[in-house]
């Protein structure tokens, strides 16, 4: 299942890493990747491919909003198409 995984905050090192790494860590796929600094704020969105995860997707999503507290950001995980319909209103 597609999902995408939108990060946000202020910029330190290690973002990329520490998200990459819990995906990895759950056979989540990355498929597609954009991120941005804009002054000291960090941005990414990933498209990724849940399928392969033994986790449900709340138990994804969950994870991502802990790991997201412990580094300081916001991390979500939406299906892609809520992610697509909340942007196209």
């Amino acid at each position: 299942m597609r999902a995408v995984v939108t990060v946000s905050g202020s910029d330190r090192r290690g973002i990329i890493a520490k998200v990459s790494g819990f995906l990895y860590a759950h056979d989540v796929n990355i498929e597609d990747i954009s991120q941005t600094i804009l002054g000291d704020q960090f941005a990414m969105i990933m498209m990724v491919d849940t399928s392969e995860s033994k986790e449900d997707f709340s138990a994804l999503a969950s994870g991502l909003e802990t790991l997201g507290k412990e580094i300081g950001m916001s991390v979500r995980l939406q299906h892609a198409d809520i992610f697509d319909a909340m942007h196209n209103i």
